[in-house]
């Protein structure tokens, strides 16, 4: 295996992990989206550019999602809610 193949092999590894472990913390989803990132630039090193743009957008949902998810997750430790009783964000 060569150097670029090793690290494509790496980075959709650690994506797969940090999916799986995303529950935990939202620390996870944030390397989450930084797997996605070098995943996408392992796309465009490799020449195939479809994978490498659509990476970079799952890269930019998991950041979104990231934020999201610290702010629940702050909210949940200062004991507030995170949505008016009676109704949850669907």
């Amino acid at each position: 295996m060569d150097r670029l193949t090793i690290f494509g092999l790496t980075t959709v590894t650690a994506m797969l992990v940090c999916y799986a472990l995303e529950h935990r913390s939202a620390w996870f989803v944030l390397a989450f989206a930084g797997a996605c990132a070098a995943a996408s630039v392992y796309g465009f090193l490799q020449g195939a550019w479809p994978f490498g743009l659509v990476e970079g957008v799952w890269a930019l949902v998991a950041l979104r999602r990231w934020r999201g998810t610290r702010a629940t997750e702050r909210l949940s430790r200062s004991g507030r809610a995170p949505f008016p009783a009676g109704r949850a964000l669907h």
